[in-house]
């Protein structure tokens, strides 16, 4: 069923919803929680399908938010709201209002959620591009529990993870970091079968993808040890590898569908690593409301900590102690796509011998890195 209003109000919406609901036949909304969708019309489509087949799982009302506030002053003092109310099988489990905010009403957004919100249900609001700098502190962040946003949409999707960083609040998460799960729930499977302690790690993938960072910086707080980032053609991460004094525990997936786990003493065995649609996604965040603590102290890393590959010929061999190098990351201001990382010289000998960081640094060529 589909009903549009046209200059409508949110008691207006809210009515026609109950009517709608009444003529299905459904005495009770049988929703778990609302999720706002707030996008653009180029954007919407895409957005809305994946939510609607993620509220199979979860029977929610899903808002999207488009605004659109023009951009002559004629069209910026029309002030009007128009919704597109939609339910049945069609859209999934639960029901889906489509608002378009016209002129001024579109800074007020807010104003216009928080009466369609389902009483006493959690609320997720999820950007699924032009995420704001702050989601915690936009107004429509302020009533969610959880606030997703997706780093490969923007403009620099690595140097977006500093942004995330630097306005971490419990609840936000980033779909860049759920895009991880298999390769996350495969590697810690694997060191369960073969409990050896890891000397350092080696990160493979494309160049500019943060879940390639997100997942090196994850190994890096979780192991403690230097991971190392190798940039390859793709698609997304095509290997992870985590090397032992017995030999290397390797993860390889080249095509984005099968990958192939190889372990120490144990014949390679082939796994499913899918590349996931965007409503898969969201679905798994649906699943948990809480802080996610583990995504936070992966994402706070600074993504120089992990190494270049001249950086990791300093240091071979294992360290019964290792403790990564810092990184320095310079940019040129001619082309900011050139950069350039620099190894610090290993600390002298007592015999005032330098070791093998000096050489590996002078050698260290300049690389295009991720993000930058």
């Amino acid at each position: 069923m589909k009903i549009d209003l046209t200059d409508t109000t949110s008691s207006k919406i809210n009515a026609a919803l109950m009517n709608a609901r009444r003529a299905g036949g459904a005495t009770a909304a049988g929703m778990v929680l609302t999720l706002v969708i707030v996008t653009d019309e180029g954007s919407a489509y895409d957005a809305l399908k994946a939510a609607n087949d993620a509220s199979r799982e979860h029977p929610s009302r899903i808002l999207a938010v488009i605004k659109r506030a023009g951009r002559s002053p004629r069209a910026r003092a029309e002030t009007r709201l128009d919704a597109e109310i939609l339910v049945g099988a069609d859209v999934g489990s639960g029901e889906t209002v489509v608002l378009r905010m016209h002129g001024e009403l579109a800074a007020h957004a807010q104003s216009v959620v928080l009466p369609l919100l389902l009483p006493d249900a959690p609320v997720v609001v999820w950007w699924p591009e032009n995420s704001p700098q702050h989601p915690a502190q936009d107004p429509l962040g302020a009533i969610a529990q959880r606030r997703i946003t997706d780093a490969v949409t923007a403009e620099s999707p690595v140097g977006q993870l500093a942004q995330r960083a630097a306005s971490y609040t419990p609840g936000d998460t980033d779909l860049a970091w759920t895009r991880i799960t298999g390769w996350r729930s495969m590697l810690a499977a694997a060191l369960d079968q073969y409990p050896a302690k890891i000397t350092s790690a080696v990160v493979e993938g494309e160049s500019y993808n943060p879940s390639v960072e997100l997942l090196g910086l994850w190994l890096t707080t979780r192991l403690h040890v230097p991971v190392e980032r190798v940039v390859t053609g793709g698609p997304g991460i095509t290997s992870v590898t985590l090397r032992t004094k017995d030999g290397a525990i390797t993860l390889d997936r080249p095509d984005g569908l099968m990958g192939t786990l190889s372990m120490p003493g144990a014949p390679d065995r082939q796994v499913a690593l899918k590349r996931r649609e965007t409503s898969e996604l969201i679905a798994e965040e649906l699943r948990r409301l809480d802080p996610d603590d583990i995504y936070a102290a992966a994402v706070r890393t600074p993504v120089e900590r992990l190494r270049e590959p001249a950086a990791a010929q300093a240091h071979p061999g294992p360290d019964p102690d290792p403790e990564p190098a810092p990184v320095v990351v310079e940019a040129s201001v001619a082309n900011p796509a050139r950069v350039t990382a620099k190894v610090p010289a290993a600390k002298k000998t007592v015999a005032g011998k330098t070791e093998a960081g000096k050489t590996a640094a002078k050698k260290a060529a300049p690389r295009k890195r991720s993000g930058s």
